[in-house]
């Protein structure tokens, strides 16, 4: 008897945590957020993936020397907070002082810090309409108010819708998802004419024939440029990316950093990343030859039928003539040939192309020209 008694009370406080875990709503405390959705990461033996503006080809023999050489033995000790020789080399490369650099795991997490160190007034922060999509991401995790100036028809930043009261500023140059660059003279006077808020210029394809702004922060105590270890340097798998800026910012950059997680840089890539920078004939050999391919790649496009803004990035925009981007990013995926496709206002018709190697350019290209062909 007492022994069923017993049973029944398990029962009954069994079926009591069930019903807790039926009807209690545990959402109703998780932040509301639309999170960014990078571009799809396929693993098709047969693939051409130009579809998240990757470099195509392998990183500096010096990187890969410096990673057989690795002593694992460095890995049971934490590595420098700042990034150390990664900070160093990056500031002699561009002939400023190691206090001037900051180091991030990626451009995504250097910009992230800079949202929340610059962004605090409570007024709009302006970036454009059609440009990076992890900056309304970020806005929205940090409670960042912002406003977004429409891009001209050509795909170009409106300078003077920058000229106005704003809590900061950010935008990529060259643009993306469209490649396009503004002039240098232009970005200075969007920093000029904002002293009072800090203007951030994210430079993650600037080596491929763009202005970089980074004389700038010479003259400038409220510019920070941001630029990434990930397309230029093929260091995508790494994660490396870096700010260049004053001492006051970079010291506000640490100080946020080192609230949240002061070890973002490990030491494998701290010295990868450095062996990275050291091999400067190899980054501008490579550089050169994707430059080379894209400038013969918006030939082949023009004469299939498509249109695009002058690239000055590792991609091109393109929207064709007579058939829609969504059908033909559809037709390329079932080939195993990855592109980008935003569906999104004004730019739901375009197609961003990573410039690959000069064979799988060729795939793609022969696959459009046959599927094209009928279309017109």
């Amino acid at each position: 008897m007492q022994g069923e008694q017993l049973y029944r009370q398990k029962m009954l406080r069994l079926d009591a945590d069930e019903g807790v875990r039926k009807t209690t709503d545990l959402s109703k405390n998780f932040r509301k957020i639309s999170p960014y959705v990078a571009g799809e990461q396929p693993k098709f033996a047969d693939q051409i993936k130009l579809n998240t503006n990757e470099n195509p080809y392998p990183p500096s023999d010096k990187v890969t020397e410096f990673l057989e050489n690795f002593n694992r033995d460095e890995l049971k000790l934490y590595p420098d907070t700042n990034g150390g020789e990664l900070t160093q080399a990056i500031a002699d490369y561009y002939g400023v002082d190691a206090s001037r650099v900051f180091v991030g795991v990626g451009s995504d997490d250097v910009l992230a810090m800079c949202f929340m160190a610059f962004f605090n007034s409570g007024r709009e922060v302006l970036f454009p309409d059609i440009t990076y999509s992890f900056y309304p991401v970020w806005a929205n995790l940090f409670n960042v108010k912002y406003r977004t100036p429409a891009l001209d028809e050509n795909f170009k930043i409106v300078k003077e819708d920058y000229f106005c009261e704003n809590g900061g500023i950010v935008f990529p140059n060259p643009n993306a998802p469209t490649g396009v660059e503004m002039p240098l003279a232009d970005v200075e006077e969007i920093v000029s004419r904002n002293s009072g808020s800090v203007v951030i210029v994210d430079e993650a394809y600037v080596d491929f024939g763009a202005h970089s702004a980074l004389e700038l922060t010479n003259k400038y105590k409220n510019l920070v440029v941001v630029q990434t270890f990930s397309k230029s340097r093929s260091l995508a798998g790494l994660r490396v990316g870096f700010a260049v800026a004053d001492n006051a910012l970079i010291k506000q950059l640490r100080a946020v950093k080192d609230s949240y997680n002061s070890y973002t840089i490990n030491r494998i890539t701290a010295g990868a990343g450095a062996a990275a920078v050291k091999d400067d004939e190899y980054f501008k050999s490579t550089v050169e030859r994707i430059v080379k391919t894209r400038e013969n790649a918006k030939n082949t496009l023009w004469e299939l039928g498509f249109t695009f803004p002058d690239s000055k990035s590792n991609f091109i925009f393109a929207s064709h003539k007579s058939v829609s981007a969504k059908e033909i990013f559809e037709a390329l995926r079932e080939k195993h040939i990855f592109v980008r496709y935003f569906n999104l206002p004004r730019i739901d018709n375009y197609l961003r192309i990573t410039v690959g190697t000069d064979r799988e350019m060729k795939i793609l290209f022969d696959f459009l020209a046959e599927y094209l062909k009928d279309k017109a």
